[in-house]
C-alpha cells in the first residue's frame, strides 16, 4: 500500500515516461479537439520547475493550473493554453508544506498545510495571502486534501480521522480562526492504527451537493466513504469494480469520479447521491508518474506526476499531463 507519508517524508524512486493517453483493453487516443479551430494547440504535458515537488492540483473557471511545492509550499500557476508558467508565491516558510489545493468562485486559492497544521487562503491572482489558519487538529495533524462547495472549503486530516471545514459566510466572507470547523468522522470511517500512515485523502463533493466524499486508503484495501458535512457520519460507498489503496486527489464532474491510482486512473459513474458507483474503465498512459490529483478543464483531464517515491532534489524534474476528458 502507498503510505501518503513517505511521499513527502521518505522520498524514495520511480521514473518518467512519454507517450499518448490509452484506455486499458483499447488503442491509444492522444488526439482531440481542444482548442479552437486555427489556434495553437495547447501542449498536453505541461513542465513543471525542477525541485517543485507537486502533490495537489486545482484549475477554476479560466485556463490555469495551480501546484504547490511539499517542500516549500511555493504555489505556480500555469496558462494551459501555453504551458508557461510563474512562482505567484514563493514559499509560505519554514514548517509549512502544500499539499491539498482548491479554488472557489472568487478565485481564491485554499491551500492544505500538511504538517504544518495550517489552512492558507491565497489570491489566486496575485498570490498575496489573505489570511492563515494555524494549530489545527492534534498534534500530529495533517491537513491533507482539498475541495471547495457552494458552502464551505473542506479538508482532509490525513492521521486522525477528521476533516476540517471553512465555512463561507454571506457573499463569501472567510471566518475567523475560530469559526474553522474540526468534523471528527463516525460511523463506519476506520483510521489506521500504524502512526503515520495516511488514512484521510482525496475529498469531493457528491453530486447532488449534499454530502462529501473522502477517500480512506486503509479500509478493505482503500475505500471511498460519503460523509455527512453536518455530522461526520462516513458510510462506505458501494464501488464495483475497483479499491482506492494508492489515491490521493480525486475530482467529481457531474456523476463522474475521477481518481487516480499509482498507475492509473479510474472513471467512476456514481449514483446522484453518491452512495454507489461502477467502474467504467481505467485509462493508462505512459507519460504516468505517479499521478497524485486529477482537475478538469474543457474537454480535458489534467494530472499532477508526483513522482513518488523518487527522491526530490533540486534538479528532479516534473511535470503535469493532459487527457481527452472521458465519461
Amino acid at each position: 500500500m502507498r503510505n501518503k507519508v513517505l511521499t513527502r517524508r521518505g522520498f524514495l524512486g520511480l521514473g518518467a515516461a512519454v507517450g499518448g493517453a490509452a484506455v486499458v483493453g483499447a488503442a491509444a487516443t492522444p488526439t482531440w479537439a481542444g482548442e479552437p479551430s486555427g489556434r495553437k494547440p495547447w501542449p498536453t504535458t505541461l513542465r513543471l520547475p525542477d525541485g517543485l515537488h507537486p502533490d495537489g492540483l486545482a484549475i477554476g473557471r479560466l485556463p490555469f493550473a495551480y501546484f504547490g511545492s511539499l517542500l516549500t509550499a511555493a504555489i505556480y500557476r500555469v496558462d494551459l493554453s501555453t504551458g508557461e508558467g510563474e512562482f505567484i508565491n514563493e514559499g509560505l516558510g519554514s514548517g509549512h508544506n502544500a499539499i491539498g489545493l482548491a479554488l472557489d468562485h472568487c478565485g481564491r486559492l485554499f491551500i492544505g498545510g500538511g504538517w504544518g497544521r495550517t489552512i492558507t487562503v491565497m489570491d489566486g491572482r496575485t498570490g498575496e495571502v489573505l489570511t492563515t489558519y494555524e494549530g489545527l487538529g492534534a498534534a500530529n495533524a495533517c491537513v491533507n486534501l482539498a475541495t471547495v462547495t457552494r458552502e464551505a472549503a473542506w479538508f482532509t486530516d490525513g492521521l486522525n480521522g477528521a476533516l476540517f471545514g471553512v465555512p463561507f459566510g454571506p457573499g463569501g466572507t472567510l471566518p475567523g480562526r475560530d469559526g474553522i470547523v474540526t468534523l471528527p468522522l463516525t460511523g463506519e470511517w476506520r483510521q489506521s492504527d500504524a502512526q503515520w500512515q495516511i488514512t484521510g485523502a482525496g475529498i469531493a463533493g457528491s453530486p447532488d451537493g449534499r454530502a462529501l466524499l473522502v477517500v480512506n486508503q486503509y479500509v478493505d484495501g482503500g475505500t471511498l466513504f460519503r460523509v455527512d458535512p453536518r455530522t461526520g457520519d462516513a458510510r462506505r460507498v458501494a464501488v464495483d469494480g475497483t479499491k482506492f489503496p494508492t489515491t490521493n486527489g480525486i475530482c467529481v464532474d457531474g456523476r463522474t469520479l475521477y481518481a487516480p491510482s499509482q498507475t492509473d486512473l479510474a472513471v467512476i459513474r456514481l449514483t446522484p447521491d453518491g452512495t454507489r458507483g461502477s467502474l467504467v474503465r481505467r485509462i493508462t498512459d505512459p507519460r504516468f508518474d505517479s499521478p497524485s490529483a486529477v482537475a478538469p478543464y474543457g474537454d480535458r483531464l489534467y494530472l499532477t506526476n508526483s513522482r513518488f517515491p523518487l527522491p526530490p532534489t533540486p534538479t528532479t524534474a516534473y511535470t503535469a499531463v493532459a487527457l481527452p476528458r472521458h465519461t
